[in-house]
C-alpha cells in the first residue's frame, strides 16, 4: 500500500472520529510530527487514531476530546523542528506526539522544556535523549540500553572474548555504544575495533567496511542499525561471504522488531543471525487488537511502534483527561521586540505543568503490557531472544532482568547454575553455514596470513629448543619439549591454527617479547619463558605447562671416609668398651661357676687364663670344645649367647651398608647457608632469577651466571675456591633437565621461591589465549606430558630417577652407628643373670666351709674340685672325658664317676 493510501484512509477515519466528538467535550489540541507516507510512520498514525477511537469509545462520560493536527517532518530534522516550531507558535498545542527518529527528537526536546510543552514520543531509542535532561519529554517505548544486558548475557554464555561493533554513525548508532562498551568490560570481553558505517553510505562503501572487518580475526559481531538500512547492510554481508560458518551476528532489537515486514529475499540474507527483539506479554486485549488489525488492514503489518503508538495515546488522553480543561492558553513574549527571532518568542504553555505532573503519574494495562512511566521512559523487564531460520524467526529463550537467560519464562531459576551450559538456557540454534556448532567466536583471518610465531635459534639449553639447518632445503628445523609440547596444544585445540616458526637470535627473551607487543615481527612466542607480572604489561600468557618452583642445585659428597679401620666403624668406641669387658666378664664367671665341677675349666693357671679367653671369644663363631655343666653357667652363656647373636648380625647388617651402599650428601643443605657463608651462587643467563636473588641478600660480586647445563657443570665441579660456584638457582624444568644429566653429583636440596613457571607468549588480548591455555589443561591431564618429560629430560640417563617423584635423585640406605643405646637392656639382663649365678656359688661355697675364714684358705678351698657336687653323680658322656685319655687316666675317670 502506498503512503498516500495511507493517508488518504488515516484522514477518513480522523474525520469520523471528529463527527463523533461533536459534544459538549471541550477539545485540547495535540500535534503529531511524522514521516507520513513511510510505511512504518503510516502504520503507527493508524494505531493513533484506532488508540483514541476505543478510548471515547470506551468512555463516553470523558470532558476532553484530543484533537490532532498532523505535520509531516518528510524524514528530515530540520522539518521536524520546523514542523514543531508552527505547532507549538501557531497551533499552540497542548502536547506533542513524536518525533519518528531520534534525530528529529534531540531538536525539538529542548523546544518543548523552554515552551513547557510535554513531547511523548513512542519510537526514538536513543539513549542520548534522556543526557538531554528535560521534565518534559516521554519516552512511551524502550531505550536502546536497556538491551545491553541481554546482549551481554548471551556473550557471557558462549564465553566469546572478543566482540566487533557495528553501528551506523548518528545519534540512534551512536547512543547505545557506551553502555554496551561498560556491560562488555564488565565479564571482561574486549571491543577490538568498531566499524561505523554512515547512514548515507553507498554499496560499496559498506562492502569495503565489511572487507575490512573479514581480514581481522573477530567473528562476533554486534550490529545496532536502522531496519531498512539493515537490509542493504545483510545483503552485502551475504555477498561478500560472511554469513557462513564461523561467523556470529547478534542484532539489537531495531532490526529484529522489524524482522515481520521484510521479505523472504530480505531473510535469506540473514540466515543464523541472533537477535534481541522487543516482548510484549500475550494478554486477551493484544490478541483482539491483531485480529481486528488484520481484518481492517490485511496488506499491511503490525509493528512494535504501532502498539507503542497506541498505547502512547491512551496514556496522553488518560493524562489530558485527569489534568482537565483548566489554562489551556500559552503566554507569548512582547511581540513589539522586532529583533527577537520565532525561537525566542515562542509561548509558554500555562497547561503544560499540570499535564507534567498527570503524564508522571498515569498507570493502566496496554497493549505492550504495564504502561508506567519511570523517569519519563518505560523499563523493560523481559526481552526475547530469536534466532533467524528458514523464511521466519524462532524463538530460542527470553532474558529477564531477575533471572538472566531462560528457555522459558516459566522455568524455575534454581534449575540454572553457573555450571549449566548454554542448552540448559536455550533452545538449539542453527547459526550461519546452516550449523549447530557453536562457533569460536575467532579464527585466522581469510586473507590467507599464518601466525608468525617466533622461536629462538641459539637456546643453551637444547632440550628445551634446538634448532638445526636442513643442508638440502636451507630452511630452520625446530624441535625440543617446548615445541612438540606446542605443537601437542595446538592438536588438542578443536580448530586448525595455521602458524610457521619464525627463528630469531636474541639472546635475552625481553627483546622477542617486545617484538610481539609490537607485533612487527611475530605474532606468538614459543620458548622457554618465564611468566612474570612486568612482561605481562606487553603480552598474554598461556596458563603455565611446567612445574612453578625454583629450586637450589648443591654437589654431593660421601659422607664416610673409606680406609683401612671402616670395619671398626659400625659400633660406636663405648659399644666396642662394653663388648670386649663383656666378653672377659663373661668368660670369668662361667669358669668361676664350672672350675670345681668341671675338668675343662681346670689346669694349670695359664692353660685356666687361656680357657677363659678362649671360651669368651669363640662363642661368637662356633661351639667351644668345653662343655659347660651347670645349671647357672649354662643360664649365662645362653642369656650371652643371645646378645652376641644380636650384637653380631647388627655389626654384620651395619658394615655391610657401610662398604655396599653410596653415601652421597649435599654439601649444603638450604640458601639460608649460602647466604651467611657468603657463597657464589649461579643462576641462569637471561633468566629473571636476579633480581629475586638480590632481594635476598646475595650481593653482585656473588652471582655468576651460566649459560648451558655443562657451563653450570663446570662451575660447580670447581667450587668456589677455584673459581666457581657452591650452589646453582635453575627453575624446576631445568633442574629435571640438569639431574637427569649430572644425578650422581649434584641433587636439588630445596625449593626457596615460588615462579609463574614457562609459558606461550601472545599479544595482549589475543582470543588465542584462552583456547591455547584450555589446551594445556587438556595435555596436562592426558599421559601426553609424561611421554614428552620422557623423551626429552630423561634420555640422558635412564637411571636418574624423577626429582619430583623421588626428591633426593642419589638416595640410598642411610647409616647410623650402633651404640650402647640399642643394647643395654640385653647386656643389663646379662649382668644381672651374672650377679646373681655368682652370688649363689658365693653363698653355697661359703655355706659348706663354715670354719674356714681365712682368704687364703678361702682361695685354695676353691682350688680344690668339689666331691659333693649334684654334677658328679650324672654319667659322663664317655666322647668328651675319656676318649683320647692314656688308659690308666680313663679308669681315674671312672672311678671317680663312680663313687
Amino acid at each position: 500500500m502506498s503512503g498516500n493510501n495511507f493517508v488518504l484512509i488515516f484522514i477518513i477515519v480522523f474525520l469520523m472520529q471528529v463527527r463523533e466528538a461533536q459534544n459538549t467535550a471541550t477539545d485540547v489540541k495535540v500535534g503529531i510530527v511524522t514521516d507520513v507516507g513511510r510505511e512504518n510512520s503510516d502504520m503507527t498514525l493508524l494505531c493513533i487514531n484506532m488508540s483514541l477511537s476505543d478510548f471515547y469509545s470506551s468512555r463516553p462520560e470523558t470532558r476532553t476530546r484530543l484533537v490532532t493536527t498532523i505535520v509531516d517532518s518528510k524524514n528530515d530534522v530540520v522539518l521536524s523542528a520546523a514542523a514543531a516550531l508552527d505547532l507549538i507558535t501557531n497551533k499552540e498545542v497542548n502536547a506533542i506526539l513524536g518525533p519518528w527518529t531520534s534525530m528529529q527528537a534531540q531538536f525539538m526536546i529542548e523546544m518543548g522544556q523552554k515552551s513547557q510543552v510535554p513531547i511523548v514520543s513512542y519510537s526514538a531509542t536513543s539513549p542520548f535523549l534522556a543526557s538531554i535532561r528535560s521534565q518534559y519529554f516521554f519516552r512511551a517505548t524502550y531505550d536502546d540500553s536497556s538491551q545491553v544486558h541481554a546482549i551481554k548475557a548471551i556473550i557471557k554464555l558462549f564465553g566469546w572474548r572478543e566482540v566487533a561493533l557495528v553501528y551506523v554513525d548518528n545519534t540512534f548508532g551512536e547512543g547505545i555504544m557506551p553502555s554496551l562498551t561498560d556491560v562488555l568490560q564488565e565479564i571482561n570481553v574486549r571491543i577490538p575495533y568498531r566499524t561505523v558505517i554512515s547512514p548515507n553510505a553507498t554499496d560499496d562503501e559498506i562492502s569495503v567496511e565489511l572487507l575490512r572487518m573479514m581480514t581481522l580475526p573477530t567473528r562476533v559481531f554486534v550490529v545496532h542499525i536502522a531496519a531498512l538500512f539493515g537490509s542493504r547492510f545483510f545483503a552485502k554481508v551475504k555477498e561478500i561471504g560472511m554469513m557462513k560458518q564461523g561467523y556470529v551476528w547478534i542484532l539489537t532489537n531495531s532490526i529484529t522488531d522489524n524482522l515481520s515486514t521484510m521479505n523472504e529475499k530480505e531473510m535469506e540474507t540473514m540466515q543464523g543471525v541472533l537477535g534481541v527483539k522487543t516482548y510484549f506479554p500475550r494478554s486477551e486485549e493484544l490478541e483482539t487488537f491483531k485480529s481486528r488489525w488484520k481484518k481492517s488492514f490485511p496488506i499491511s503489518d503490525l509493528g512494535v511502534y504501532g502498539l507503542c503508538a497506541y498505547d502512547a495515546t491512551t496514556a496522553l488522553a488518560l493524562a489530558i483527561e485527569e489534568a482537565g480543561t483548566s489554562n489551556l492558553n500559552f503566554i507569548k513574549k512582547d511581540a513589539m521586540r522586532n529583533n527577537m527571532s520565532e525561537l525566542e518568542g515562542l509561548g509558554v504553555s500555562q497547561y503544560g505543568p499540570k499535564l507534567l505532573q498527570t503524564l508522571s503519574r498515569v498507570r493502566f494495562k496496554g497493549l505492550a503490557g504495564d504502561f508506567q512511566f519511570i523517569n519519563g521512559q518505560l523499563q523493560p523487564s523481559v526481552f526475547e531472544i530469536v534466532n533467524v531460520n528458514g523464511h521466519g524467526v524462532r524463538t530460542i529463550g527470553f532474558w529477564k532482568k531477575e533471572h538472566g537467560l531462560l528457555k522459558n519464562l516459566d522455568q524455575k531459576p534454581a534449575t540454572t547454575t553457573t555450571s549449566s551450559t548454554w542448552q540448559d538456557r536455550l533452545r538449539p540454534i542453527i547459526w550461519p553455514g546452516d550449523t549447530t556448532s557453536l562457533p569460536k567466536g575467532w579464527e585466522i583471518p581469510t586473507n590467507g596470513k599464518r601466525l608468525r610465531i617466533g622461536v629462538p635459534a641459539n637456546n643453551s639449553f637444547k632440550q628445551f629448543v634446538k634448532a638445526t639447518r636442513d643442508p638440502i632445503t636451507n630452511t630452520t628445523i625446530f624441535s625440543g619439549f617446548c615445541i612438540d609440547y606446542f605443537e601437542a596444544v595446538i592438536q588438542a585445540m578443536s580448530y586448525d591454527v595455521s602458524y610457521d616458526f619464525i627463528p630469531f637470535e636474541y639472546v635475552n627473551y625481553d627483546i622477542a617479547i617486545y617484538q610481539v607487543y609490537l607485533g612487527l615481527e611475530y605474532d606468538a612466542l614459543v620458548a622457554d619463558t618465564t611468566i612474570s607480572a612486568n612482561r605481562s604489561l606487553y603480552v598474554d600468557f598461556s596458563l603455565p605447562y611446567t612445574p612453578s618452583s625454583i629450586g637450589v642445585v648443591v654437589p654431593v659428597e660421601e659422607s664416610v671416609k673409606r680406609n683401612s679401620i671402616i670395619f671398626l666403624t659400625p659400633l660406636t668406641f663405648e659399644l666396642w668398651v662394653i663388648s670386649l669387658l663383656s666378653f672377659f666378664i663373661i668368660g670369668l664367671v662361667v669358669w668361676v661357676l664350672e672350675h670345681r665341677v668341671n675338668p675343662d675349666f681346670d689346669g694349670p693357671v695359664k692353660y685356666q687364663i687361656s680357657t677363659i679367653f678362649w671360651f669368651s671369644f669363640s662363642i661368637m663363631v662356633f661351639a667351644p670344645r668345653e662343655r659347660v655343666l651347670s645349671f647357672w653357667a649354662r643360664l649365662v652363656v645362653i642369656i650371652w649367647y643371645f646378645l652376641v647373636l644380636v650384637l653380631t648380625q647388627s655389626y654384620t647388617a651395619s658394615l655391610s651398608s657401610l662398604l655396599t651402599s653410596q653415601q652421597l650428601h649435599p654439601t649444603i643443605t638450604n640458601m639460608n647457608s649460602l647466604l651467611a657463608k657468603g657463597e657464589p651462587v649461579g643462576y641462569q643467563l637471561s633468566s629473571l632469577l636476579l633480581g629475586r636473588l638480590r632481594e635476598s641478600g646475595f650481593s653482585d660480586a656473588n652471582l655468576v651466571t651460566y649459560g648451558s647445563a655443562e657451563n653450570c657443570d663446570e662451575l660447580l665441579s670447581k667450587g668456589p675456591q677455584k673459581g666457581g660456584i657452591s650452589a646453582a638457582f635453575m627453575e624446576v624444568p631445568y633442574v629435571k633437565l640438569f639431574l637427569g644429566q649430572y644425578c650422581n653429583k649434584y641433587k636439588m636440596v630445596e625449593t626457596p621461591f615460588k615462579s609463574n613457571g614457562l609459558g606461550f607468549v601472545f599479544p595482549i588480548g589475543s582470543p588465542l589465549v584462552a583456547d591455547v591455555s584450555r589446551a594445556i589443561l587438556q595435555v596436562q591431564e592426558s599421559n601426553k606430558v609424561t611421554q614428552l618429560e620422557n623423551a626429552w629430560f630423561k634420555k640422558i640417563d635412564e637411571s636418574c630417577p624423577d626429582i619430583l617423584t623421588n626428591p633426593d635423585p642419589n638416595s640410598s640406605v642411610s647409616f647410623r652407628q650402633l651404640g650402647i643405646d640399642s643394647f643395654w637392656v640385653l647386656f643389663l639382663v646379662a649382668a644381672i643373670v651374672c650377679a646373681i649365678a655368682l652370688a649363689k656359688f658365693v653363698f653355697r661355697f661359703l655355706k659348706e666351709n663354715p670354719d674356714q675364714r681365712n682368704p687364703r684358705e678361702l682361695w685354695e678351698r676353691f682350688l680344690q674340685p668339689d666331691r659333693n657336687s649334684y654334677i658328679n653323680q650324672v654319667t659322663k658322656c664317655q666322647c668328651s672325658s675319656g676318649q683320647g685319655m692314656p688308659e690308666n687316666n680313663r679308669e681315674e675317670a671312672n672311678n671317680g664317676s663312680g663313687r
